[in-house]
C-alpha cells in the first residue's frame, strides 16, 4: 500500500488517501471514508444517512445538531472536485428512512440535484431506505463493475465485494491513549467502506458480526487528514 496524493490545480486543497490493490481494481480509501476507484473515475460512498437529525428529532430521539446533511455534502462536494469523478455509487442507506428524501429543506435537495448534474449517478438499496427515486439517477439492489460487485450489506462468501452498512470503527492504544477512527475494512474476498454521513457513529472491528466476515488476515485503513492501515483489531 502507499500513499496517494493529487492536486487539482496549484494552491488548492490535496486530496490525500491510501492507495491500494483489490480485486485487480487500483483503489484508493479516502481520508474522508470515501472510495475512489481512478480507472473508473468512479467515486464510493456508503452509508450517508441524509436527514439523521430530522428523523430522530420527530420520533423524539436524541437531539442532534441539525447541520449533519449540510456536513456530509460539503464532504461530498470536496471529495468530487478533488477526484473529478464523474461516476458516483451511493451504497445505501443514503437517507435515513424511507421518505426522508422528501422531507429535506429545498435548499439541500437542490445541492443534491447539482452534485448528480452530469454525473453518472447510481443509488444502491439500503435496509433504511430503498432508493430516493423521485431525486433521479440509477436504482440499484446491487451493481457489478469489472471484478467488483457493489451492494448495501455484505454476503457471506461473496467474492470482490463492496459493501457498507456496518458503519465499521477500530480502536488502538497510541502513545498510552485509546484511538477510535471509522475505516475501511479489507481482505482478499471483501471490502467494507465507513459511514460516510456525519454522527452516524460505527461498529468496533472486534464485534463478532465484523470478525465472522474478514479473514484472519484483513486490515483496517483508518480514516482522517493521513488514512493509515493496520491489521484489523479483532480484540
Amino acid at each position: 500500500m502507499s500513499i496517494y496524493r493529487k492536486d487539482e490545480r496549484a494552491g488548492s486543497e490535496q486530496m490525500t488517501g491510501l492507495a491500494f490493490g483489490f480485486r485487480r481494481a487500483e483503489l484508493v480509501a479516502l481520508g474522508s471514508g470515501g472510495l475512489y476507484w481512478p480507472e473508473q473515475a468512479l467515486l464510493v460512498v456508503s452509508d450517508l444517512h441524509f436527514g439523521k437529525s430530522a428523523r430522530l428529532s420527530a420520533v423524539g430521539g436524541a437531539a442532534l445538531p441539525p447541520y449533519e446533511t449540510r456536513e456530509t455534502l460539503l464532504r461530498l462536494e470536496a471529495d468530487l472536485v478533488a477526484t473529478g469523478a464523474r461516476r458516483v455509487i451511493c451504497l445505501g442507506d443514503s437517507f435515513d428512512a424511507e421518505g426522508i428524501a422528501e422531507a429535506l429543506p429545498e435548499e439541500e435537495r437542490l445541492w443534491i440535484a447539482r452534485l448528480m448534474a452530469g454525473r453518472d449517478w447510481v443509488w444502491i438499496e439500503g435496509n433504511h431506505d430503498p432508493g430516493p427515486v423521485d431525486l433521479g439517477g440509477t436504482h440499484r439492489a446491487e451493481m457489478v463493475l469489472g471484478a467488483l460487485v457493489f451492494r448495501h450489506i455484505a454476503v457471506p462468501g461473496a467474492e470482490g465485494e463492496v459493501s457498507g452498512h456496518y458503519h465499521p470503527k477500530a480502536r488502538l492504544r497510541l502513545r498510552g491513549r485509546s484511538l477510535s477512527r471509522p475505516c475501511f475494512l479489507v481482505d482478499h474476498a471483501r471490502l467494507i467502506l465507513p459511514a460516510y454521513g456525519a454522527y452516524t457513529g460505527g461498529l468496533r472491528s472486534d464485534h463478532a458480526a465484523l470478525r465472522a466476515l474478514m479473514a484472519p488476515e484483513a486490515r483496517a485503513i483508518l480514516t482522517g487528514p493521513q488514512p493509515v492501515a493496520i491489521p484489523m483489531p479483532r480484540g
